[in-house]
């Protein structure tokens, strides 16, 4: 009997506790979305990175 009294307040729970775990599930997809577009390389391409810079002499690795 004690369950049929309360029913309005076991229903306003279980309505926020859907509601606050369908916006957390969201905002998850939503961060992984962002990641994996920000980590792809588009045409599945090896990144080159070229330096140009001369290369210290002996004298000059000794004095640093």
């Amino acid at each position: 009997m004690n369950v049929m009294k309360n029913m309005e307040a076991i229903f306003l729970a279980a309505v926020v506790l859907a509601g606050v775990t369908s916006a957390a599930s969201a905002a998850s997809a939503n961060a992984h979305e962002r990641y994996n577009a920000q980590v792809s390389i588009e045409g599945k391409q090896m990144a080159v990175v070229t330096v140009t810079a001369k290369r210290l002499s002996a004298a000059e690795k000794a004095a640093i």
